[in-house]
Parts: C-alpha cells; structure tokens; sequence
C-alpha cells in the first residue's frame, strides 16, 4: 500500500478511536485491535502528527500515581473524520471501477 495513502489512513483511525471520549495510548490502541495492529512507536508519531495538526489537544492526569496523556478531538479532527468519509466514497468508486474487469471474466 501506498506510504501516503496508509499514514493518512491511520491518521484518520487513530482520530475515530478518539471520537466519543478523551483516551490514552494503551487504551486507543486496544481499540484499535479488533480492525488493526500498532505499535505503540506508530501509534504515538501519529498523536503527535495531529496534536501538531492542531486534530487533537493532550492533557496530562495522574492516573495510579503516574502521569497518563489523555487525548481529545478537536473540531479540526471531527472535519478530518467527515472528509475522509467524503473522500472514501470517491476511493470505492474507483476501486469499482478497477475491478470491473476482474468481475466479467
């Protein structure tokens, strides 16, 4: 797969893991683990990607006397996730069109 095509395509997973609440590291990528696998360096180059991004803002809690990074989505990665569903439809219709041949034989 395409290195563009797959970076903004686990940008946009990591962003939907985070959807409808605020979560951390270890938690985003057990979610994650039923649809893919990341390591935890992956998973944290993304974070920071969109926390640059401005996609989602970090505030640090201590959780069991640690300190924990949670994550939160911003109204700039809820844009990112309506696009890219946008966007997607447009990438099935090319898939479609791809295949096509594949089916007729």
């Amino acid at each position: 797969m395409d290195v563009q095509l797959k970076r903004g395509l686990l940008d946009v997973c990591v962003l939907a893991a985070i959807k409808n609440e605020d979560s951390y590291g270890y938690k985003i990528i057990k979610d994650m683990q039923p649809y893919l696998e990341m390591s935890e360096s992956t998973l944290y180059t993304i974070l920071k990607r969109l926390e640059l991004s401005k996609m989602l803002t970090v505030k640090t809690s201590e959780h069991d006397g640690r300190l924990r990074k949670y994550y939160h989505i911003t109204s700039v990665g809820l844009a990112r996730i309506e696009e890219f569903k946008n966007e997607w439809k447009e990438v099935m219709s090319i898939y479609q069109f791809v295949i096509k041949e594949d089916e007729r034989t």
